[in-house]
């Protein structure tokens, strides 16, 4: 059966790994006759939450701007990956703060089953991602009809593009393909 699948890149660079990491997802899932919605943070506006919870009785947030419909589009879809660099041992800012701005979905009836976490390191040792899979552990967490369903790591690659060849290029694309 096809899934919907929204795949959230986080990197503001271009050619940056991560995104490379999901390409090769999105052609694993797309392979497998999946939908993919693909967007990216870059040249997106988006504001800090106020932790006002207004959203939590209106099921919207109160900050007009791109992370709306974000939000609306992480509400429908069946899967939701997130590709990000890790930085000082974490996700992105950018990742973080889409999670924060999504709290709408809690009071909402979201689609969401699986989340998935490809990320992308200079650093190469087996721990590197942990901190960002705590972090998103932390909101899947809030959650009850979602898990983490799986997570790629390619560490090794700090500059811009250096990830082609990665053997963690076919991981990504062998997981999209099972999704």
């Amino acid at each position: 059966m096809s899934k919907n699948i929204l795949v959230i890149r986080t990197s503001l660079r271009n050619n940056s790994n991560s995104d490379l990491l999901a390409d090769s997802f999105i052609k694993g899932a797309e392979s497998a006759g999946n939908h993919v919605e693909d967007i990216t943070l870059k040249e997106k506006t988006i504001a800090f939450c106020k932790g006002c919870l207004a959203c939590q009785k209106t099921k919207q947030c109160v900050i007009h701007d791109d992370a709306v419909k974000i939000a609306d589009q992480m509400c429908s879809a069946d899967v939701i990956v997130f590709a990000t660099p890790i930085y000082y041992y974490e996700m992105s800012g950018q990742m973080k703060t889409i999670l924060d701005r999504a709290n709408s979905l809690f009071a909402r009836d979201y689609a969401f089953r699986e989340i998935y976490l490809l990320t992308t390191a200079a650093e190469d040792e087996a721990y590197v991602p942990e901190k960002a899979v705590s972090g998103l552990n932390g909101w899947i967490d809030c959650f009850e009809k979602a898990a983490l369903a799986g997570t790629v790591f390619a560490g090794g690659v700090g500059g811009a593009g250096d990830i082609a060849n990665h053997p963690m290029l076919q991981k990504a694309y062998e997981m999209g393909m099972n999704v």
